[in-house]
């Protein structure tokens, strides 16, 4: 599958070991599956249709998804407080836009002058980055030079070379519209490589992480994988969080029951959404690593034992 003049290493070849498979290896769906997930996901909404208008829709993506099913007192002081960039924040988009440069390069690319071209791209752009990336420090932009620097050349040294036969896109837009357009979900994945064959699943959907695993990666992933059946009416055959930092891919092959899981999940996370919106639901607390960051950590007691008991922890192990 590569050429003889540009060898894979260990890496690499790791990596499309467990994102490639031989045809006879890709799983067929039935053409009815399209229909059933919308039908289930419809029917479990059903009651919202009187509460929600259409010219007025409900919004929503993977991120709302995951801070619901999060602790929800952070999701609702995150929804309160006016979003501000930060170089933590502005890292992972720069190595982001980066790495989509690099797939769309006829020579062998060079990570720094990706990332100049990512940081020059995006502070021209419309984006609300371009404001923040236009007026920040000199050693702030050095500092996100070089860490997207280190996550491109991590990338380009332990991910396979993207070939055009390989069908990439990047920032592949997803959209599904449910109950007369009362509610809106969508998504943009980082890359699909692969298409289907008719019924024949040939597609793999991958996220670009970086920082730790969470499991909310894959819940993110079978959300896309979703939208995707959704779209095509043929599910992707994989779906991955490539993790930069490490250099690693995490996979999971999409069957029926993970698309089914996708739509409980979705359906409960979208009716705590609402009810949270309108003020019929008390938001629970659940206390977690995320605590670290969230807005609200001040004044909640929770929050703030789950932090003391985690840095006991932290202590002891320094002692052992």
């Amino acid at each position: 599958m590569t050429d003889a003049e540009t060898p894979l290493n260990p890496a690499q070849q790791e990596v499309l070991d467990l994102l490639g498979a031989a045809p006879e290896d890709r799983p067929t769906f039935p053409p009815t599956l399209k229909a059933t997930l919308r039908a289930d996901l419809e029917d479990a909404l059903a009651d919202l249709a009187g509460e929600i208008s259409p010219e007025a829709p409900m919004f929503v993506n993977k991120h709302d998804l995951s801070m619901v099913h999060g602790c929800e007192l952070r999701h609702l002081t995150e929804k309160e407080t006016p979003f501000e960039w930060s170089p933590p924040l502005a890292r992972g988009t720069i190595a982001h836009k980066a790495i989509e440069l690099s797939m769309h390069q006829r020579r062998r690319p060079i990570p720094l002058e990706l990332v100049d071209e990512a940081m020059d791209r995006l502070e021209r752009s419309d984006d609300s980055i371009s404001g923040w990336l236009a007026t920040c420090s000199e050693t702030d932009r050095a500092e996100l030079r070089a860490f997207a620097n280190e996550r491109v050349a991590t990338f380009l040294e332990c991910f396979p070379p993207i070939k055009p036969g390989w069908s990439p896109v990047t920032e592949a837009r997803m959209r599904l519209e449910l109950l007369d357009h009362r509610i809106v979900i969508s998504g943009r994945s980082d890359l699909t490589l692969g298409r289907a064959d008719g019924l024949t699943a040939g597609k793999v959907i991958i996220d670009f992480k970086t920082g730790s695993m969470s499991p909310s990666h894959l819940d993110d992933l079978r959300l896309y994988s979703l939208l995707e059946t959704m779209r095509i009416g043929t599910p992707p055959r994989l779906a991955a969080s490539y993790y930069l930092d490490a250099g690693v891919a995490q996979a999971e092959v999409i069957t029926e029951g993970v698309l089914h899981s996708a739509v409980a999940r979705t359906a409960d996370g979208i009716r705590k959404l609402h009810e949270l919106s309108v003020g019929t639901r008390a938001p629970v607390i659940r206390p977690s690593w995320g605590c670290r960051w969230c807005p609200a950590r001040g004044t909640c007691a929770q929050g703030q034992a789950h932090l003391g008991e985690l840095d006991e922890e932290n202590e002891r192990f320094d002692e052992d």
